[in-house]
């Protein structure tokens, strides 16, 4: 082999373990970058599923916030169950100042208002140093009222809309329809009263009277709450109960709201501690991916069941 050979041997060696050791360390970096690129998401999926991440008691002395926005309802927008979590997470943190239930609702069911509002004066009780106070935005109706007059404190806007204490059971009655359609109703029960209400059917008296005993019932249950919670601040009205609702400013008039304010203002100058902490119980990737499957899971039944039929 001659010098000329020799060289470009060489030079043909060096290039190929240059270029080895360049590919070697390509594939170093790109491990790196994606172990790194794993860590990221990984962190950030603990995140969103929250369960790492700066706790409220790490915060400092704080104002606790619990949102009550929506329809209340088990299960909806507003439960019992998601308030309560968050109302006993509030109470218990050793930094919690006073706390705010910033309220946007319609009303819902009496029940989970009912256990919302028992479960408020229960914890008031226990930490009695702790004040708690609702804020109303849009409207705090029904319901919404309902949780609102277990609070220290009512809050409103002057425009907010306040009160529709009463409760209601609605329906239709399509009896008139079906006659008009040529269409039969064929109704088989076992028990005198096993169709009440049912829509298809003339409206039965009887029924009628037990619905009315029932929903007068329930209103006298929420008149009571609301005299209980709101004392010798309410000037009653004859009208004050018959469901309609006021404005912010006369609702302060007759007792069924104490000041104007949002919850900035009552956090800085009310409760005094201007560091807000949101404690409202928010559903996390996990909750939504389960609510799906769980979904996903009884439509594949259902469409089992109704194939097999």
């Amino acid at each position: 082999m001659n010098t000329s050979q020799e060289w470009e041997r060489q030079t043909i060696e060096k290039l190929a373990m240059a270029a080895l050791e360049e590919q070697r360390r390509a594939r170093h970096w790109s491990i790196f970058f994606k172990t790194l690129t794993f860590v990221y998401l990984f962190a950030l999926l603990f995140f969103a599923l929250e369960w790492i991440g700066p706790s409220s008691g790490s915060l400092g002395p704080h104002t606790a916030l619990i949102d009550i926005q929506g329809v209340i309802g088990d299960g909806g927008e507003v439960s019992a169950e998601s308030t309560i979590s968050s109302l006993k997470s509030a109470f218990q943190d050793k930094h919690t100042k006073g706390i705010i239930l910033r309220i946007n609702s319609p009303g819902g069911s009496p029940v989970q208002a009912g256990i919302i509002n028992n479960e408020i004066r229960r914890l008031r009780k226990t930490y009695p140093n702790i004040p708690l106070y609702a804020v109303v935005e849009d409207i705090c109706a029904s319901g919404g009222y309902y949780i609102a007059v277990a609070a220290d404190r009512i809050y409103v806007d002057k425009a907010s809309i306040v009160g529709s204490i009463g409760v209601l059971m609605d329906g239709f009655g399509f009896t008139g329809t079906l006659q008009k359609l040529g269409v039969e109703r064929r109704l088989l029960m076992a028990g005198d009263n096993k169709a009440f209400m049912d829509p298809f059917s003339p409206l039965n008296p009887a029924h009628k009277a037990h619905a009315q005993a029932m929903l007068d019932e329930i209103h006298r249950q929420f008149i009571q709450v609301v005299r209980e919670g709101r004392g010798k601040r309410l000037k009653e009205t004859p009208d004050m109960f018959s469901g309609l609702f006021w404005s912010g400013e006369k609702s302060i008039q007759l007792g069924l709201a104490d000041a104007l304010g949002d919850f900035a203002y009552v956090a800085r100058e009310v409760i005094r501690e201007e560091n807000i902490v949101d404690f409202t119980a928010r559903e996390n990737l996990a909750d939504r991916f389960a609510k799906r499957l769980g979904a996903a899971t009884a439509q594949a039944l259902l469409r089992m069941g109704l194939q097999l039929r």
